[in-house]
């Protein structure tokens, strides 16, 4: 993708704009019968019917004059707004910050709904099914795009309506996970193991979740987790919530729990992040969706 974004296309847009106006430019000057608009028709040799024939009409003056109105309107277009590749134009218009002005007067004209709950405790938001129901349309705006609209996620999605968390399930962990996003990441051992050796750890760890295993090979895999997984996953494997680890002892499985897939996260790492949202949106709305996402396993829902 860097065809798109380096100097080069850029001025490959600039001069495609400027030729498109300056091609319709040349037109009209070469088509200039314009200046003597009381020319007569002059018959062509196209004839139907025995009588009907073409005429070669005399554009009329106000349609050339429309077309360069049109032109000097793209030039100054150009000048003021983005079209001439990478030039910002005078005005330093973009379609992001058309956006987040639009944002702003929404939040301005929705911040009396939002005022009564910007001091409320996250669990009392939880609670009140006001708060909850514009937490839900928070949710289903931001959120269910990657977790689901029930917010039961899905492969390398988190679900968020189970007592499961990566970095811990009480409020204000859910809280800061919603406003300054969270970076997983899982580092590939390929270079440090075999795939042999990545086989054998995944049969210790699907023997922690009482899955099919291979019991002579849980043993080498236990030795081995012991040196490479430890780290971050405990000794018990229940992981590190400090960390984002995961408990591997739970039977809730992100990517899955096949040992191909098992095998396949060890050796090639994993990379997930969870996008901040303390630019899109105003705190009140992030307490209102973390209320909102706290109650799922911690209110009975309606």
């Amino acid at each position: 993708m860097s065809m798109f974004v380096n100097s080069g296309w850029s001025i490959y847009i600039a001069v495609i704009a400027l030729l498109g106006i300056a091609f319709c430019v040349w037109v009209l000057w070469t088509q200039r019968s314009w200046l003597t608009p009381d020319k007569a028709d002059e018959e062509s040799e196209h004839v139907w019917d025995g009588n009907i024939t073409e005429l070669n009409t005399t554009v009329p003056r106000w349609w050339t004059i429309m077309y360069i109105g049109l032109c000097v309107f793209a030039l100054i277009y150009l000048v003021l707004y983005p079209g001439l590749g990478s030039n910002k134009g005078l005005l330093g218009f973009t379609s992001a910050g058309q956006v987040k002005a639009e944002q702003e007067r929404i939040n301005a004209r929705l911040e009396p709904v939002y005022a009564k709950y910007a001091k409320m405790d996250i669990t009392d938001i939880a609670k009140d099914e006001e708060a909850r129901g514009i937490g839900r349309r928070l949710f289903l705006n931001n959120c269910a795009q990657c977790h689901g609209s029930d917010a039961r996620g899905g492969p390398s999605f988190p679900n968020l309506s189970d007592k499961v968390w990566l970095y811990g399930g009480e409020p204000e962990q859910i809280l800061y996970s919603i406003t300054n996003g969270r970076h997983g990441i899982m580092p590939p051992h390929r270079d440090s193991m075999s795939p042999a050796d990545a086989s054998d750890i995944a049969q210790y760890i699907r023997s922690l979740n009482n899955l099919a295993h291979d019991p002579a090979r849980v043993a080498v895999g236990k030795e081995r987790f012991g040196t490479t997984c430890i780290a971050c996953h405990g000794a018990d494997a229940k992981g590190n919530q400090a960390l984002g680890a995961p408990n591997l002892t739970d039977g809730v499985w992100l990517y899955g729990s096949s040992e191909a897939i098992i095998v396949d996260g060890i050796l090639n790492g994993h990379n997930n992040q969870m996008p901040a949202q303390k630019k899109r949106l105003t705190e009140e709305q992030i307490r209102l969706l973390a209320g909102w996402v706290w109650g799922l396993s911690n209110v009975p829902q309606n």
